[in-house]
């Protein structure tokens, strides 16, 4: 049985580099990659073939869950585990909506990690205990049964990656840099996120992508 292979984002350096000596000290996993926000993870993934993306959420540019988003539509057979700090359920659910196999918060023990990653490379589905499963089963039947479809499932991804450098404070000229392209076509879509969402400024944008995830808040 070969190695797992496991591509690693996560922003703070320190910690992803904690977070890579922990793994490669298990004699059946691999660290093939690792990024510091999810654009970069996009970038960097293809042709390294991971089994397992352990990917953080509060990530910069890109956050994790819009990164699993666009990584699962690319690459399907990939699994991603979410290791982060966030205890919540509006990140819990949209992790899963995402695509995720798992979800860990940070204060795991290594015992827990190595048995997550081994589960959801099996393609099994892996919790922290902390996080209740119950919890999850009623947010999910509320979102379904009573809200209907999540407002930011309306939105394409390039509208997501908009709304979270837009609630970053970036400039729509240097929104358009990053996302290479034109003043113009950032500012239809802001336009558009303003129209979709009935919001009506950019505070109000930064408002609603904390509420949802998009960016964490503080």
């Amino acid at each position: 049985m070969g190695k797992i292979r496991i591509f690693l984002a996560e922003d703070h350096t320190i910690v992803r580099k904690g977070i890579r000596t922990l793994l490669e000290s298990e004699e059946n996993i691999e660290v093939v990659g690792e990024a510091a926000d999810g654009r970069e993870v996009l970038k960097k993934i293809e042709g390294l073939n991971p089994d397992v993306v352990l990917m953080d959420i509060s990530m910069p540019q890109l956050n994790g869950l819009e990164a699993t988003r666009q990584l699962k539509k690319a690459m399907p057979d990939v699994k991603v585990l979410v290791l982060t700090v966030h205890l919540n359920e509006e990140y819990i659910y949209h992790a899963l909506r995402a695509g995720a196999s798992g979800y860990l918060v940070k204060h795991v023990d290594v015992t827990e990690l190595i048995t997550a990653v081994n589960a959801v490379y099996r393609g099994e589905s892996y919790l922290s205990p902390s996080v209740s499963r119950k919890v999850i089963d009623e947010y999910i039947r509320k979102a379904e049964e009573n809200m209907g479809e999540d407002s930011l499932d309306y939105l394409t991804s390039r509208e997501r990656e908009v709304l979270q450098l837009i609630a970053e404070g970036h400039t729509n000229k240097e929104i358009g840099d990053l996302l290479s392209i034109s003043v113009k076509t950032v500012e239809a879509h802001r336009a558009n996120l303003m129209g979709k969402l009935d919001l009506h400024s950019t505070a109000e944008l930064t408002r609603y992508a904390i509420r949802k995830g998009v960016i964490a808040s503080g």
